[in-house]
């Protein structure tokens, strides 16, 4: 399990620390991040990854049109995706599901609140190659 790769992409590099030092003490250690959705787009195409955790608001491109992006791409259009977002709204979360997140998680967060959201992602993902 600690062997999945994830990449977390948000324009706060304070939340990005929070993101990345609870996924270490979740024992994950394959960590990359994106400031942005471009910066994402393009570490996906160099790097790969197994699991995004984005941000919504960004600037260049935020983490909704990434999602698109995402989805419609044939190479990673079955990538689980968590948002995390302070936009808590049931329209926005309808919004992102919409998109096909497969789960949505509101700032301010707890470990145990991010913890929880990415073991039902990867449950729910269990049986398909990584």
């Amino acid at each position: 399990m600690s062997d999945v790769k994830f990449l977390v992409v948000d324009d706060s590099l304070t939340m990005r620390r929070i993101v990345v030092n609870t996924l270490k003490t979740l024992s994950y250690t394959g960590v990359l991040e994106a400031v942005d959705g471009k910066d994402a787009m393009a570490k996906l195409m160099s790097e790969g990854a197994d699991f995004l955790i984005t941000d919504w608001n960004m600037p260049e491109m935020n983490g909704l049109e990434l999602t698109k992006w995402v989805r419609s791409s044939e190479q990673f259009a079955d990538l689980p995706i968590l948002m995390v977002t302070t936009r808590g709204n049931k329209e926005d979360v309808i919004d992102a599901m919409k998109m096909r997140v497969n789960n949505y998680i509101v700032k301010p967060f707890t470990a145990q609140g991010l913890k929880e959201k990415i073991d039902a992602i990867l449950k729910s993902v269990e049986g398909k190659p990584a």
